[in-house]
């Protein structure tokens, strides 16, 4: 993976013990590590009060060749925020619930072995890496980095909303018991936004979801031609305004991106269909947005609390993923 001698390469393994058998994955790396001829690997927890940013930075630190994660998509959120513009190679080991960014790049997710591997001999592409500066009610700002989708609104309340214990027993399913307890007390918000490059709009809406890539678990496409490598975000507003309009917005996520736009007559049935304005979809290299009140926000899948503004940019090409030789995926 780099030009110094293999004995000087060192892999660095970042997982969270809550998602993995930390003995067995940990034994993986380094059968592979030995196997190629490199020297024994380093290996870092997470915990509670280091989500795997700040452990990443030390297996920066210690000269790691290359790190491996394997932990929920909140683990590989904070290890790549860390690893970005690093220059050395992130491996995703896919572990936890969702694995959306080991989704969207196609990636084996019951095959630890082949993801280990690559780790020593794959081949390496370069992703775009989203950052979202949030503004909280009484001021403060701070910024995080997010490689899949981040939100204002009711995906995130959604999110905030799912029970822990639920999302452990039966995985990304139990999403949809937090977006019944959220529809209930769901109410669209005035928003200002800009996406960079367009003009300004104003809008009533109930979620305003910013994403690096589109695709979600079970197949569903949010947005089919979203690119993890292209240097720009896609937005989408969801606003609709009476439960027809949340049926619009199932059929356009379940249905038309999902569904029809893989075929040729599909595509030719959407291009015939009266445009509907629940679900409004824009493109561009960030997005301004605020609201009057502070609203949850979510990044890749964890609550990030309320704040009143978030602004947010991609950097393109900021994080090196490795995957399998010759693996092939269309948003790479």
């Amino acid at each position: 993976m780099t030009d110094a001698p293999a004995l000087e390469r060192r892999a660095a393994l970042v997982y969270n013990p809550t998602k993995v058998d930390a003995d067995q994955l940990r034994a993986l790396v380094a059968d592979h590590a030995s196997a190629a001829g490199w020297g024994e690997p380093l290996f870092y927890e997470t915990s509670v009060d280091d989500l795997g940013d700040g452990v990443t930075r030390e297996a920066l630190d210690a000269g790691a060749s290359v790190v491996l994660v394997a932990g929920g998509d909140g683990t590989v959120r904070a290890v790549s925020q860390a690893m970005a513009n690093s220059h050395v190679p992130l491996t995703i080991v896919p572990s936890g619930t969702g694995n959306l960014l080991a989704r969207n790049l196609d990636l084996p997710l019951t095959d630890p072995d082949a993801m280990v591997a690559a780790a020593f001999d794959g081949e390496v592409h370069a992703i775009d890496v989203g950052y979202a500066r949030l503004t909280r009610a009484d001021g403060d700002h701070e910024e995080h980095a997010f490689v899949v989708m981040g939100g204002m609104g009711l995906d995130a309340a959604m999110i905030a909303n799912t029970s822990g214990d639920l999302k452990k027993r039966v995985g990304w399913v139990a999403y949809v018991d937090g977006a019944a307890k959220s529809l209930v007390r769901a109410k669209p918000f005035p928003v200002m936004y800009q996406v960079l490059g367009h003009r300004m709009h104003r809008a009533d809406v109930q979620s305003v979801l910013f994403a690096n890539c589109g695709s979600l678990p079970a197949g569903l496409e949010l947005i089919p031609e979203a690119s993890i490598t292209d240097g720009d975000l896609d937005i989408v507003i969801f606003q609709p305004k009476t439960a027809l309009g949340w049926l619009a917005v199932w059929r356009r996520v379940a249905w038309d991106n999902s569904v029809l736009r893989r075929f040729r007559a599909g595509r030719r049935i959407l291009r015939l269909r009266t445009k509907d304005n629940s679900v409004r979809y824009a493109k561009g290299p960030g997005i301004e947005l605020a609201a009057s009140e502070a609203h949850p926000v979510q990044l890749d899948g964890d609550e990030f609390g309320e704040a009143t503004a978030v602004s947010v940019r991609i950097e393109e090409g900021a994080l090196r993923i490795t995957v399998p030789k010759g693996h092939v995926s269309p948003n790479l």
